[in-house]
């Protein structure tokens, strides 16, 4: 439960930053251009942290990590809503992206040490936690931004959110966590036979994740905006593409668990990518919304197992420092998709520019393939 409330804190606090984003932007007075330029420090100070925190973990364990970062993430949240000029802005979203990053590797290693204890392959469940978090957020979050300010918000939701986490805090100190060394190395490593192929292996599962995050990104910034310019849809009908995908990878990791379990990771990393590159092709390609929901919806349930697959394949392989790799690795993906369909679309149009998420879906799986092929014939999916 307390792992769990982690990722759940983490969906929720992001979302309720996502919902003030335009309030902020009106605040400080940032064109679109300088907006997005301020909310690349997210990424920025998340990928810079998230190696380092794999190595913070192995040392002193991911439950005094999970709060450290749970702590900064909390604090850093209200900042943003009192800045008035967009570089205090980034700074302020940089220092929000190290909370966030750092806490995302570690939440996810204090995953990973739980899914050894207990000998079953629930992370799925767990990124339905971020989620469901995550949906309750922007429920919560669109309450609160129709009657107070972006910063009266964020200041509220800093102040709930330091709450839970010193609720956490003491909940991990009675229940104790296993000592450093023992999440220094992932479970699987004594069945590795060099630690080259761990890494390998480690690339391989991150490079799963690139390509799952690059969808998952492109998704939400360009599927609405598919739907709206090129399918002539009214904005608030558009906004049912991005529900169908969210609802569907909710209902794919709350059953992730389940099917990992009964038909093996390669079957659910390869079948769900492919499953994704279809849908894809359907939303994209197929002039008619009642199609273009559909395939949200398959794209929602092929990409919802990729990324906590990946990221839960890794840390059993190495550990914390697994868990960072894989997430530095798929994180670029999340980075570069929107960027990258923006680029494409001003030249090809969008719905061929969307079809690179088909694409990099119909590579991750055979990459799976090829995972699982280079494994140790020691290890049993």
């Amino acid at each position: 439960m307390i792992v769990t409330a982690f990722f759940a804190l983490d969906g929720f606090v992001f979302a309720n930053w996502v919902v003030c984003v335009p309030q902020v932007k009106q605040t400080v007075g940032a064109s679109s251009g300088g907006l997005g330029l301020a909310l690349l420090a997210i990424s920025a100070g998340a990928v810079a942290t998230m190696v380092i925190t794999g190595r913070l973990c192995a040392h002193f364990g991911s439950g005094r990590v999970c709060v450290a970062a749970a702590t900064l993430l909390s604090v850093s949240i209200a900042v943003p809503g009192q800045t008035d000029r967009v570089w205090e802005l980034a700074i302020s979203l940089l220092v929000f992206g190290v909370g966030f990053g750092g806490l995302d590797v570690a939440m996810n290693s204090m995953a990973v040490e739980l899914i050894a204890r207990l000998r079953a392959p629930i992370m799925p469940g767990f990124h339905a936690a971020y989620s469901l978090g995550g949906l309750l957020g922007a429920l919560a979050g669109g309450a609160l931004a129709g009657v107070l300010s972006a910063g009266t918000h964020l200041l509220l939701i800093a102040a709930a959110s330091l709450l839970v986490t010193a609720v956490l805090a003491v909940s991990l100190r009675s229940v104790g966590a296993p000592p450093p060394s023992a999440a220094a190395a992932g479970p699987r490593a004594a069945a590795d036979p060099g630690v080259s192929n761990t890494r390998r292996l480690v690339a391989l599962f991150g490079l799963i994740a690139l390509c799952s995050a690059y969808g998952e990104g492109a998704m939400a910034d360009w599927g609405s905006v598919h739907l709206h310019l090129d399918l002539h849809t009214s904005v608030s009908l558009a906004a049912s593409g991005f529900a169908s995908f969210s609802a569907a990878m909710v209902a794919g990791r709350l059953g992730g668990s389940w099917m990992l379990a009964r038909a093996g990771r390669t079957l659910v990393l390869a079948g769900g990518a492919l499953m994704a590159a279809a849908g894809v092709l359907l939303a994209a390609l197929v002039p008619s919304l009642v199609v273009a929901i559909v395939g949200f919806t398959l794209v929602g349930f092929g990409f919802a197992n990729l990324f906590p697959a990946a990221l839960g394949e890794a840390g059993a392989l190495a550990g914390p420092r697994g868990v960072a790799a894989a997430s530095t690795i798929g994180y670029t993906g999340f980075l570069a998709g929107p960027p990258v369909i923006g680029f494409l679309a001003e030249r090809v149009g969008l719905p061929a520019a969307l079809t690179t998420i088909s694409l990099l879906a119909a590579i991750a799986a055979v990459v799976a393939v090829a995972a699982r092929r280079a494994e140790p014939a020691l290890l049993v999916v």
